[in-house]
């Protein structure tokens, strides 16, 4: 009976197939130790010479790394530990390797590494991480559709910047120039006054010239946006967005957090409430660390790096100076000088995962941003009308995929958290 590794555990004492490839092999005398993957898990598969011709025990032995084939055997339990185990009766092999595989148990360079991504990936550390991000997909559209968003796909072609016009992609259209997407913000405001709730979720592209650890080219982003739904009201969804996410990993990738040495109990410590406190708080506490961060700056990685490493709960910084920040945000009616906005930090050094805001909904005010930011008013001719017919109050955020999985998942790079990341320096493969 062929049967996948996640059904393993209803299998024991039985004779099954399982068909995969060969991670690693130990063991030279009368027995071996192959431990298997089939994509869905791993096992170690142990094979007696007792049980084989001399001839087939001989090719075990000498089977390469990625080898792929099909095992036969009886499933058993670990003795000591919540695993399983295959007693090999017999296989066959699928396509067996006529060079030695160039990743192996020995230490690799970061750029060698990346420059074999598309083998990388069958790594059991880079299988978790990608195995995460997959459930914080899922667990983001089960949280969106069960709370009455729909998704509504922005175009990845844009005419305009959203946000900052040194950061674009430029694309020849036939003849006109076009730009790859920052993000689907705008667009989602536009479908909000035909479905009040919704959100989209794909590809967007920055031209930052930026080395860090933070930082890819091209990324993953979920934005949503609602009418009706004020500043106060969207962080209590953001809040609520991420405590579901939390608890979706917890629940469905406990082998992978084990697998990434991830710390759980930091995991399990993000409940509601977050912490919660303006730009100008965060300033003071970040002075009081020692940081020169001066009263109308947004804060770099090292000043949230600091921040959030005192913290064990995400962190809400709010109402950010409105000069530093993108035209279309709303002023607090309390003081104009700040932006109705807020970003949000995750704990233990990871940063910023969020930003959102409520959005500018009065036509003039509105106007008058584009023109003082020397935007072209005909360009957002089509975003002014959503203030021109029925406009109202509106608010919405965005996370980034990338940085979410990469503070889930516990590792320091952005760029493994993305299939095949896309920075400064790498285009390949």
């Amino acid at each position: 009976m062929k049967i996948y590794l996640s059904q393993i555990k209803n299998h024991i004492d039985q004779s099954v197939i399982l068909q995969g490839w060969l991670q690693s092999r130990r063991g030279s005398g009368k027995i071996l130790f192959l431990q298997f993957r089939d994509g869905l898990g791993y096992i170690q598969a142990i094979a007696e010479e007792k049980n084989f011709s001399a001839e087939d025990f001989e090719v075990l032995k000498s089977l390469p790394q990625e080898t792929s084939m099909r095992l036969e055997g009886t499933v058993s339990k670990h003795p000591k530990k919540d695993e399983y185990e295959l007693q090999v009766s017999g296989f066959s092999i699928i396509q067996q390797p006529d060079t030695e595989y160039p990743i192996s148990n020995k230490d690799h360079g970061v750029e060698f590494l990346f420059e074999k991504r598309h083998l990388w990936l069958r790594s059991k550390r880079q299988w978790a991480i990608q195995r995460i991000r997959n459930t914080i997909i899922y667990a983001t559209y089960e949280f969106m559709n069960d709370n009455e968003f729909i998704k509504i796909d922005a175009p990845i072609l844009t005419p305009n910047s959203c946000e900052n016009t040194t950061d674009l992609y430029k694309v020849d259209h036939f003849g006109t120039d076009l730009y790859l997407s920052q993000s689907g913000q705008l667009y989602s405001e536009a479908a909000i006054f035909a479905h009040r709730k919704v959100f989209d979720f794909g590809p967007t592209f920055r031209a930052e010239k930026s080395k860090t650890r933070r930082h890819l080219n091209e990324f993953w982003m979920m934005d949503a946006e609602a009418a009706f739904m004020s500043h106060e009201k969207s962080m209590k969804v953001q809040e609520s967005l991420i405590c579901h996410i939390v608890k979706k990993v917890l629940e469905k990738n406990n082998q992978e957090l084990i697998i990434l040495e991830r710390d759980i109990e930091a995991l399990k410590k993000v409940q509601a409430p977050f912490i919660k406190m303006t730009h100008a708080e965060a300033i003071a506490e970040l002075q009081e660390m020692g940081s020169d961060i001066g009263p109308d700056s947004d804060l770099g990685a090292t000043d949230e790096t600091i921040l959030t490493k005192k913290y064990d709960k995400p962190i809400f910084i709010e109402k950010y100076p409105a000069k530093i920040k993108a035209f279309y945000m709303k002023r607090d009616p309390e003081n104009e000088s700040l932006a109705l906005c807020s970003d949000l930090l995750a704990p233990e050094g990871y940063g910023e995962i969020i930003g959102g805001s409520a959005r500018e909904d009065d036509y003039d005010t509105l106007l008058k941003r584009i023109q003082d930011e020397k935007l072209s008013a005909e360009d957002f001719e089509w975003y002014l009308d959503l203030r021109r017919f029925g406009s109202v109050p509106h608010a919405g955020f965005g996370f980034g995929l990338e940085r979410l999985v990469t503070w889930i998942s516990g590792i320091h790079h952005v760029r493994e958290a993305i299939p095949f990341p896309r920075t400064l320096g790498r285009v390949h493969p």
